[in-house]
């Protein structure tokens, strides 16, 4: 079976659909899978061993780009299948145009005309219980139909493969000790502020752990370069990495880690998948829905009764559910 699947567009959601790819290879050992994503995704794909390659898609955010999206499906051949990860109308029609076979994907938008099967959501709620875990609705769409219907999912771990080479050409770029145990922090978070812990506190954090012998090191895009320098600017030890690295590098990095404390994030998904041990933060968002696929994190929540809200800003304006959870609390978790 030769697959074309239609990549997400968010980092830890690109992460997760490795688990996809996985099942894909599982349910047959010669399936070929291509995947169509943003350009900024290659090299994480590329970091995944069970697709042969990745395809950048011609659209930008809120861009239908009709005539690169015609142009594009004129020159992908010999697929039998798409499976289309996001909900967009523009998402499904380079396998419409390409004339795939089977096309699966979830119908809204207007664009079940554009599927061969056009799945329903399932409810995101079964009473009390959780059950729509995006990495559940992405393997979903790789099952059939009857195993779709029941809805639930044995999800193998995304695993990035690690490149040691880089990983010590980075280290020596940066002049990062390689022999002093590090650990990551992510202060970054997409999403908003609803999502992410004080700065104060992240910053406070690392100085406790260079106090217990630690080298910190600050990941982040070029976004949180500042948040970074609050973090680390005068600390010895602690490191702003933000707008340094690539997105491989990040993963690299975080291989070596001790621990990578992050927040509901891309980068939080990214060290799942690069074998760290992570930290993770939810504020306004829930594990019960995006939690890092990994056996080794440890979750800090502080419960309070507005949470999980999925806000980007905190409704009430007191994001208690961040800012209660304490410095010492997350440095324990680290320890």
């Amino acid at each position: 079976m030769n697959y074309l699947v239609v990549g997400p567009s968010w980092v830890g959601d690109m992460v997760m659909a490795q688990a996809l790819f996985i099942s894909l290879r599982q349910q047959d050992p010669q399936a070929t899978i291509d995947v169509l994503a943003p350009g900024w995704s290659l090299p994480i794909i590329a970091r995944m061993p069970e697709v042969n390659q990745g395809i950048a898609a011609p659209w930008k955010s809120g861009e239908l780009a009709l005539k690169a999206q015609w142009q594009l499906a004129r020159t992908l051949k010999g697929y039998d299948k798409a499976i289309i990860l996001p909900r967009s109308f523009k998402s499904a029609l380079i396998p419409f145009f390409a004339g795939i076979p089977e096309r699966v994907g979830f119908s809204g938008e207007g664009r079940s005309v554009l599927l061969t099967d056009a799945r329903r959501r399932h409810p995101t709620r079964d009473g009390s219980v959780i059950t729509d875990k995006t990495v559940w609705r992405y393997m979903g769409l790789g099952a059939s139909k009857a195993d779709y219907e029941t809805y639930q999912f044995d999800v193998p771990q995304p695993s990035l493969t690690i490149d040691e080479a880089n990983l010590k050409a980075v280290l020596a770029r940066l002049k990062l000790d390689p022999a002093r145990p590090a650990v990551a922090i992510c202060p970054g978070a997409e999403f908003g502020p609803a999502k992410q812990w004080p700065l104060e506190n992240h910053r406070a954090l690392a100085g406790k752990l260079v106090q217990k012998g630690f080298q910190v090191w600050v990941a982040g895009g070029p976004k949180d370069v500042d948040a970074g320098e609050q973090i680390a600017g005068g600390q010895e030890g602690v490191f702003n990495l933000c707008g340094k690295t690539r997105l491989e590098d990040t993963v690299d990095l975080f291989s070596h880690c001790r621990k990578v404390v992050s927040h509901d994030s891309g980068l939080m998904h990214v060290a799942a998948a690069a074998g760290a041990e992570v930290v993770a933060i939810y504020g306004s968002t829930s594990p019960d829905f995006t939690p890092p696929l990994t056996d080794k994190a440890t979750i800090v929540r502080h419960p309070v009764e507005c949470s999980p809200c999925f806000d980007r800003t905190c409704r009430f304006g007191h994001y208690n559910c961040l800012t209660g959870i304490s410095v010492q609390r997350v440095l324990e978790a680290c320890q």
